[in-house]
């Protein structure tokens, strides 16, 4: 059974429906092979990415960049992980109020250093929240599922 993590901060309502809907996506009926975990930034340790066979990051835009609770998982986990997962492949999904730049720009910086294989277009949920984003967060996750299960990546 391959693992699937996903590390989310969820600091809102809206943020938990996104995180939720991408493990709705990961855990649909169709998907058999992948075990999912979601975990906040602040749950999820090295242990946690070296039993992943993949992940999925979700942040919240904060004044231009990844929220704190991302770069403190990142922190954490960085030197434990770095030469055992290299290669994990993951995607990214960011709330931003504003264009998500930064925040991505930040993010990529990290898993570049980590050598993280990135699987899926980080989606940016752009703007005022819309009941699309769910949507398309639900679609990040059984994208990943799938592909983790069909050996894809």
């Amino acid at each position: 059974m391959k693992q699937l993590l996903i590390v989310a901060h969820v600091p809102s309502e809206n943020t938990r429906v996104l995180r939720d809907a991408v493990l709705r996506g990961a855990r649909n009926p169709d998907i058999d092979g992948v075990q999912t975990h979601a975990l906040t930034p602040f749950e999820a340790g090295p242990k946690d990415v070296l039993a992943a066979d993949a992940i999925v990051l979700g942040t919240t835009e904060n004044l231009g960049y990844m929220s704190g609770a991302l770069k403190d998982f990142f922190d954490r986990t960085y030197y434990p992980v770095l030469e055992e997962k290299q290669g994990l492949p993951y995607a990214l999904y960011i709330r931003a109020g504003h264009d998500g730049t930064g925040t991505r720009r930040g993010v990529e910086t990290i898993v570049t250093g980590l050598r993280w294989k990135e699987v899926q277009p980080p989606l940016i949920c752009r703007g005022t929240y819309a009941p699309e984003f769910a949507t398309q967060c639900e679609e990040l996750g059984l994208a990943m599922a799938a592909g983790l299960e069909a050996g894809v990546f």
